[in-house]
């Protein structure tokens, strides 16, 4: 699919229900959206190929998984060009730690998502390893206390 390309109804039916569930059958999906398989099986196709359905995964409990420590960091750097942010971004996307990163406007650079099991953790993640990245200029560490709202789909 191209960018001008429209998803119909239907389209956008599949993909509301695969980010509720996306262990359906072809067949259950179908049955849901009121086709029958073989279109059903020929638009996910589609929609894959086109991009719309990046993978599917499972949503795994941080908390039982010895996780649940989450924080949110601003990361400002000392300067910022074309090669900074490469050499960051790369760095980044090999930290395990970090499940999001976001390069964003304002006072700061970056903001990061960071799992870890507990403060002693994140302490030392942040002198071992960020703290290693020579042009970081500083780390603002905000702390969640409570989780309110976490949707992983998209609002079709």
């Amino acid at each position: 699919m191209d960018k001008t390309e429209r998803l119909d109804k239907v389209d956008l039916q599949i993909l509301r229900i695969l980010q509720e569930n996306a262990r359906l059958t072809t067949k259950e999906l179908a049955t849901q959206v009121n086709l029958s398989s073989t279109p059903v099986f020929e638009r996910l196709k589609r929609l894959e190929q086109g991009g719309y359905i990046k993978k599917y995964i499972a949503v795994l409990d941080a908390d039982k998984l010895n996780y649940g420590f989450v924080v949110f960091c601003n990361v400002r750097m000392s300067h910022i060009n074309r090669k900074v942010a490469s050499d960051f971004s790369e760095v980044v996307r090999e930290i395990p730690q970090v499940t999001e990163c976001y390069n964003i406007s304002g006072s700061n650079d970056y903001l990061l998502k960071i799992h870890a099991p507990d403060m002693r953790y994140y302490k030392e993640l942040i002198l071992n390893v960020l703290g290693e990245i020579e042009y970081i200029s500083s780390i603002e560490s905000l702390f969640v206390m409570d989780e309110i709202k976490h949707d992983y789909g998209i609002p079709l």
